[in-house]
């Protein structure tokens, strides 16, 4: 026999309702329903009553939207010629209940023996019409009194079931009827007055449980509106999977932990007899849904789901008046029984300095206050603090019986969260090693949701949140470069890089599923968030994403100094803008104290050479234990492309402007041409090689002229260059006379460093470096008379794009 039990929003409809009937009639004859309220009904019921007992005639509008609701269920859902009886059926049970709440209404009392008759209303009404319906589709059903048969004793709002009484009521109904279908509303129940009592929280599903114990039913099925108990939230991790089969034992941890499909205690019934649970979808039948019961087969997963506990408080008893006095604990846990508080989760320290629990967040102030006025002769004396109280937290579990028998879950689970800054304040594991659990802020849930999930479930893809700033030509091309990549990293790398956010100097773009590349600009112009440095952090820190990294494709001077706000939300930083690296030494080793602090990576291998790997060549010798005594290198692309065009043909300003429209150099050509900015590259190999050096520090022999060094702007400064056209043709012919080429060259020996126009002899490696190509020579202990090289494209929009789309990648590792 099977025991079919349909929840609120099961018969929430007459739609669903002619879906719950379907797939009755489909089972072997003998089966017993048990169905809850129409969805939100129980809720209105409740309402009404307390307007009532409030004197607020406004209970008379949500009993009508009541009155309605069912009604218009019964007009879809049952043939005219047929609804006469269910019609008159409900409206004897609304005018008992107008009759009731007129009561409470006038004598401004709501007792708890009225609130249930009130409240079991609902359960009422849903199987009234679901049994009428049934017998229009000529189903044998028979509907049983659940009020007459299961009895209770206690609370008249959370009874505790007369199992004796029950069991003999149940068994004489039972052989007294046959049928096809019983059919039984749930949550109700009576005490020896007879008067109507409800089973509290989940009281539907101990109905059909205590039900299934009787028949020793051969299933339970608890009908719901999710296919099964899931990985996860499905509402929150959208790859959560439905758990094909999971002990009983974990799906009451999960339960316990917020899994809202099944009630714990509610099943305690069917356990006893260990009979196995269903989960279905009702409005998915053909779906497998879960099973919970004792023998679970060809189980692989180690991680059975992941659970959580939201609206937490933490309290926590603290002082060195604790360590080493007995009956602390007990007179603690019985100050918050005494008041009926439930403690959720419990640790405290070794050295029994501490002891923390957590409790649900609307009754932490009430057990501050028991737990202060249970030590307040403690506190009096400064021998135990004040209770101390912490909002707005979380619980969040993992869930397994396989745990127990695999090591390192717990290092998984802490480095995972770790990794993504998500602090963890309190953690928990039981004995039986069937759950780990943790508190952490509210906020932090979702992420760490989605970061445990795939760390524990998903085929170790790895998701990459990018939010980008600067959309001009590197930008743009890494945007070009990372939509032709994604199928690939996905399929071979198992990285899902998602763009999140994207910002250029006037408008910034975010969404939190992924920006798509084929439109982003016409997404970017339409943007109705005006760009802001603080803004764009404030979104990103707020979005709170996994594997967050922010990425910095401009020259900005000012931007730099966010990356430590995004490093200390251990959000990795990518940037190919130098100013950072190049800054105060001080701040240079605090973005990289950051990094290793926050687990945030912070890479800039763009900053020196585009995408040519000499930072990370570099950090390979001194990492291997080799040390640099020597640099020399043509650092500037642009620098190399103007000089290796200027032959005397074209003016210098010509060569310089093409350079410009090639994008070559950046959007200010003073920055190239000054030297600043080869100054900064090799001031940066300097400090990544493990000297301490400042920006002017490193003499700069620039070869403008006066006048072009002076220009106030842009246009100034390349009117200048025309102007000054025979200094430069002498600077070629002094060369070319000589055999030489002219090369901007960055040098550093013996601790001091410099940057200038040099006239490179025919033998030198520099003389043979071509268009906008970069050249390295690093001289060190290993490398003492042939240097290390490092030679390629050193300019470009797609090289640096594809330097800075290296890093990304890296990031993954890192």
């Amino acid at each position: 026999m099977i025991v079919s039990k349909f929840g609120g929003t099961s018969v929430g409809s007459a739609k669903n309702i002619a879906k719950v009937v379907e797939i009755v009639s489909k089972k072997p004859k003998n089966n017993i329903v048990v169905v809850s309220a129409i969805g939100g009904i129980t809720n209105l019921l409740i309402k009404s009553a307390y307007l009532a007992k409030n004197a607020d005639d406004n209970y008379i509008k949500f009993v009508n939207q009541i009155e309605d609701t069912h009604l218009s269920i019964i007009k879809d859902l049952i043939s005219h010629r047929n609804q006469n009886d269910t019609i008159q059926d409900v409206k004897l049970v609304i005018n008992a209940l107008k009759d009731r709440l007129h009561s409470v209404f006038t004598l401004r009392d709501l007792s708890a023996k009225s609130e249930a008759s009130i409240i079991s209303t609902g359960e009422i009404l849903s199987s009234k019409i679901i049994y009428n319906y049934m017998r229009s589709k000529n189903l044998e059903v028979t509907l049983f009194d659940a009020k007459s048969l299961i009895k209770a004793n206690g609370d008249y709002l959370n009874a505790q079931v007369d199992y004796n009484n029950t069991y003999y009521n149940l068994k004489k109904a039972f052989s007294k009827n046959q049928f096809d279908i019983a059919l039984f509303p749930g949550f109700i129940a009576s005490n020896n007055n007879n008067d109507i009592t409800t089973l509290g929280r989940g009281g539907s599903d101990y109905t059909a449980a205590l039900l299934a114990n009787v028949i020793d039913a051969d299933v339970l099925e608890i009908w719901t509106d999710v296919s099964g108990l899931y990985t996860a939230n499905p509402k929150l991790v959208k790859q959560a999977m439905p758990i094909p089969q999971i002990s009983y034992e974990e799906a009451m941890e999960l339960s316990y932990f917020g899994a809202k499909v099944i009630y714990p205690p509610t099943i305690q019934p069917a356990l006893n007899k260990s009979i196995p649970i269903a989960i279905k979808n009702t409005l998915k039948p053909e779906e497998k849904g879960s099973l919970i019961s004792e023998n679970i087969t060809n189980k692989s997963e180690v991680i059975t789901g992941i659970s959580h506990i939201d609206h937490i408080a933490m309290l926590t008893l603290q002082g060195n008046g604790m360590v080493g006095v007995p009956g602390i604990s007990k007179r603690f846990f019985e100050a918050l029984l005494m008041e009926k508080i439930n403690v959720i989760f419990i640790t405290q320290a070794s050295s029994e300095h501490s002891i923390s629990v957590a409790v649900d967040l609307g009754v932490a102030e009430k057990a501050k206050q028991v737990i202060d006025a249970q030590f307040a002769y403690e506190i009096l004396q400064k021998q135990i603090d004040p209770m101390i109280v912490e909002k707005d937290l979380a619980i969040i579990a993992l869930v397994g019986d396989q745990m127990k028998s695999h090591q390192g879950i717990s290092g998984k689970m802490f480095s995972h969260l770790g990794h993504n800054n998500v602090n963890i304040r309190a953690i928990a594991q039981g004995s039986t090693e069937r759950n780990i659990s943790a508190v952490i802020n509210k906020k932090a849930v979702k992420k760490a949701f989605t970061v445990l999930h795939a760390a524990f479930f998903e085929d170790h893809i790895k998701q990459i949140n990018l939010f980008v700033v600067g959309v001009g030509n590197v930008g743009a091309k890494l945007l070009e470069q990372i939509k032709q990549q994604q199928s690939f990293l996905k399929k071979q790398l198992h990285i899902d890089l998602r763009v999140v956010g994207i910002s250029n100097s006037k408008t910034m773009l975010f969404n939190n599923k992924g920006i798509h590349l084929d439109n982003w600009l016409p997404q970017l112009k339409s943007s109705e968030f005006t760009t802001s440095f603080d803004g764009f952090f404030n979104h990103v820190k707020d979005l709170n994403l996994r594997n967050s990294v922010f990425v910095d494709t401009t020259a900005n001077n000012d931007l730099p100094n966010y990356y430590q706000k995004y490093l200390k939300q251990s959000i990795a930083v990518v940037a190919c803008n130098k100013v950072a690296c190049s800054s105060d030494f001080e701040n240079y080793q605090e973005l990289k104290k950051l990094s290793r602090q926050y687990s945030a990576p912070f890479l800039f291998e763009t900053n020196v050479g585009a995408g040519l790997p000499i930072i990370d060549t570099l950090k390979n010798l001194i990492n291997s234990g080799d040390r640099v005594t020597k640099i020399q290198a043509v650092l500037s692309g642009s620098l190399n492309f103007i000089f290796n065009n200027y032959v005397g043909q074209d003016t210098f300003k010509d060569i310089v402007l093409k350079a410009g429209e090639e994008g070559y150099t950046e959007h200010d050509p003073r920055i190239d041409l000054s030297g600043i900015d080869v100054a900064r590259k090799i001031l940066i190999l300097i400090r990544e090689s493990g000297i301490k050096m400042e920006l002017d520090h490193i003499t700069n022999n620039s070869f403008l002229p006066k006048t072009s060094q002076q220009a106030d702007s842009v246009s100034e400064f390349i009117e200048t260059l025309g102007r000054e056209e025979a200094y430069f043709q002498e600077l070629y012919n002094n060369a070319h006379q000589r055999g030489c080429r002219l090369k901007y060259v960055a040098e550093f020996n013996d601790g001091k460093a410099n940057v200038g126009l040099q006239e490179i002899p025919s033998t030198h490696d520099f003389y043979n470096l071509d268009g906008k190509d970069n050249i390295v020579l690093f001289y060190t202990d290993r490398y003492q008379e042939q240097p290390l090289i490092v030679k390629g494209a050193g300019a470009g929009a797609e090289v640096t794009a594809s330097g800075i789309f290296g890093d990304i990648i890296r990031t993954v590792n890192q």
